[in-house]
């Protein structure tokens, strides 16, 4: 029998058998990369994604009451456009990273976790961050979730 006479039927595509979720692990403090972490989550829940959000070092401690209002800290690797976003973030119609987390709540399934083993490094408690973090979870538990994501990123 020569190749030429075999006819090759392609498979069916199986099924993505990962759960329609975005995980995110936020390891940054710093409001450029909050920000795109909100814009991110914001647009995931807009398309009806899970999202969940795995708040752990710098991270974290931007959630602890009012940080957010003033931090403006700048990411190393971009601190030459540190006064210009600045500015930016200080105008009228600048956005908010955690406007944002609030309005993909209200969109849709958003859950955000802090990571019980910062807490205990910072001698953080819950009632100590910003009433939007949903609760305290181990890696292991984010872990788990987060495997089964479709997309995983790390901020």
């Amino acid at each position: 029998m020569s190749n030429q006479s075999m006819s090759l039927t392609p498979m069916p595509a199986l099924p993505d058998p990962r759960a329609d979720r975005m995980s995110l692990i936020v390891f940054s403090g710093t409001v450029d990369k909050l920000l795109a972490a909100s814009i991110l989550a914001s647009g995931a829940a807009m398309m009806g994604m899970e999202v969940e959000l795995f708040l752990t070092n710098w991270g974290l401690m931007a959630f602890r009451q009012g940080d957010y209002r003033e931090n403006m800290r700048v990411s190393a690797d971009f601190a030459d456009y540190g006064p210009m976003l600045v500015q930016n973030l200080r105008g009228p119609n600048a956005p908010s990273w955690m406007n944002n987390l609030r309005q993909a709540k209200d969109i849709g399934d958003v859950k955000i976790f802090a990571c019980g083993m910062t807490m205990e490094m910072f001698g953080l408690t819950k009632d100590a961050l910003e009433p939007i973090v949903d609760e305290v979870v181990g890696v292991a538990g984010f872990v788990e979730r987060a495997k089964d994501s479709k997309i995983a990123l790390f901020l």
